[in-house]
């Protein structure tokens, strides 16, 4: 062929007819030889061309319902995500936005080291809300059974 041009519309049907009727031309003779096989008593030796006269039409109406074939030249593109640069203030916008300084607990080893907890926390042996019983018995009451 001289040029890289698709086939005409009514080429590429013929040529996924023509696939299709070989396809189940094949399904067909499967199926006559599993028929040939059970009737002989060929035991497992039926459950290939079964399988292949079972599983060849699936494949038939896939490849005929396939469409035109994609332009091969082109092939797979990686995607680019088309972002904006990001953004890093330098000395003349650091004035517009300071950078916060680290809390208590985003410095050192996370702890505050008073030993008290603040509002919403619970210590150790203590319950919260919405926990029952004591610290030990895995949200079991006291109540026995």
């Amino acid at each position: 062929m001289v040029t890289e041009a698709r086939l005409s519309r009514s080429a590429d049907i013929a040529y996924r007819e023509r696939r299709y009727l070989i396809m189940m031309s094949i399904r067909l003779a499967c199926f006559v030889i599993a028929v040939v096989l059970f009737i002989n008593g060929a035991g497992w030796l039926t459950a290939i061309p079964a399988v292949g006269a079972i599983i060849i039409p699936y494949f038939a109406v896939i490849f005929a319902n396939g469409g035109r074939e994609p332009n091969g030249g082109r092939g797979l593109r990686p995607y680019e995500p088309n972002l904006p640069d990001r953004f890093t203030p330098d000395s003349s916008t650091a004035a517009i936005w300071p950078r916060p300084e680290p809390g208590p607990r985003e410095s050192g080893s996370g702890e505050s080291g008073s030993g008290e907890t603040g509002p919403g926390e619970t210590g150790p042996g203590e319950t919260g809300p919405g926990e029952t019983g004591t610290a030990g018995n895995h949200g079991e009451s006291g109540r026995a059974s």
